[in-house]
């Protein structure tokens, strides 16, 4: 999840991601952010993030990103 937590962080600075549960819906980030975010994570984590996990639920909170992270590697096995 540290690698998770670099990403978001150079991402937008400004945001606490570690206390926010509510990213998406208080509209902390932005859709911009949101396709910067799958960009990256893609990358990174090696998962392809497909347009119907693109939902508030899974970019809400860091551990529901890292869910989806889990989720999206388990699947490539």
């Amino acid at each position: 999840m540290e690698q998770l937590m670099e990403i978001l962080e150079g991402l937008r600075p400004d945001i606490d991601f570690a206390n926010e549960k509510s990213l998406v819906t208080d509209r902390l980030l932005e859709s911009f952010d949101i396709i910067n975010l799958v960009s990256e994570i893609d990358d990174e984590f090696d998962v392809k993030i497909k347009p119907a996990d693109l939902v508030p639920e899974n970019f809400d909170s860091v551990e529901a990103m890292w869910a989806l992270i889990q989720r999206l590697q388990d699947e490539e096995f």
